[in-house]
């Protein structure tokens, strides 16, 4: 065994679940609120530069992630996520707990991070509505209950599509999972996402919309709270309907 296999080895073991979902939560917050931001904050290089930039910089923001902690806790990233998986019998409730831990103080330390690095244009964009959209999702028609339904079949498709990518089947997409899953969430963005801005992520767009409400933001307005619950409760019961249909479909098997 190279002396190099021992320090990746020793690192999993001390890294563990918490700080791995911290570090990659963040990180996929930093980037993918932060394309967000520098869409629709004023003064920006990429103002108004479109849909797509921010859907493609979502995508990228989680293959990413996933290429960063993936090997030391799963890279989660998502309590949706880790809810099918818990469901889907890879992973213990308490283990769930500490992904939920970490993914929820991830995404505010992303938020923040972002909050820091666009300082200077928050005073500049006078609309309070593109400054909360920086930090969480809003629909595009408010109804909760068809709002409520876009978020569930968003996130069955990511909860579906994570598991077929990573099944013992695929094993050709061994090292290539990580970017086909930030090609999914891409592909997500640009079918799905319309109505509700696809959170498809409870801590995605809790976390950093805790930190809207807490950050001394310039005319910021108020947070939505009316709506928060819908980005939390929709890909809940979207990543666990998408692991049982999965079982039942094609079975289980482990990660």
């Amino acid at each position: 065994m190279s002396a190099g296999v021992v320090v990746v080895t020793l690192s999993k073991t001390h890294i563990g679940i918490i700080p791995g979902e911290i570090i990659g939560t963040a990180l996929l917050i930093l980037l993918g609120d932060g394309v967000v931001a520098a869409v629709l904050l004023a003064k920006s290089k990429a103002e108004n530069s479109g849909w797509i930039v921010i859907t493609f910089g979502w995508g990228m923001a989680v293959a990413m992630a996933v290429y960063a902690v993936g090997f030391f806790s799963g890279a989660h990233l998502n309590p949706a996520i880790t809810l099918g998986f818990w469901i889907h019998g890879t992973i213990t409730g308490s283990q769930a707990i500490k992904y939920f831990i970490g993914e929820m103080i991830g995404a505010m330390v992303g938020a923040f991070l972002v909050y820091l690095t666009y300082y200077l244009h928050w005073r500049d964009t006078e609309d309070p509505g593109l400054k909360l959209a920086v930090f969480s999702t809003g629909p595009a028609v408010r109804n909760y209950a068809w709002n409520l339904v876009t978020e569930i079949i968003g996130t069955f498709v990511l909860v579906f599509g994570v598991l077929a990518i990573i099944g013992p089947w695929n094993a050709i997409t061994s090292g290539l999972a990580p970017l086909l899953i930030g090609l999914l969430v891409f592909a997500i963005g640009l079918s799905l996402g319309g109505p509700t801005g696809y959170a498809i992520n409870p801590a995605r767009d809790l976390g950093p919309r805790i930190m809207h409400a807490i950050l001394p933001i310039p005319g910021k307005g108020g947070s939505d709270w009316t709506y928060a619950w819908v980005p939390v409760l929709g890909p809940l019961i979207g990543g666990a309907l998408a692991a049982i249909f999965f079982d039942a479909v094609f079975g289980s098997f482990p990660l």
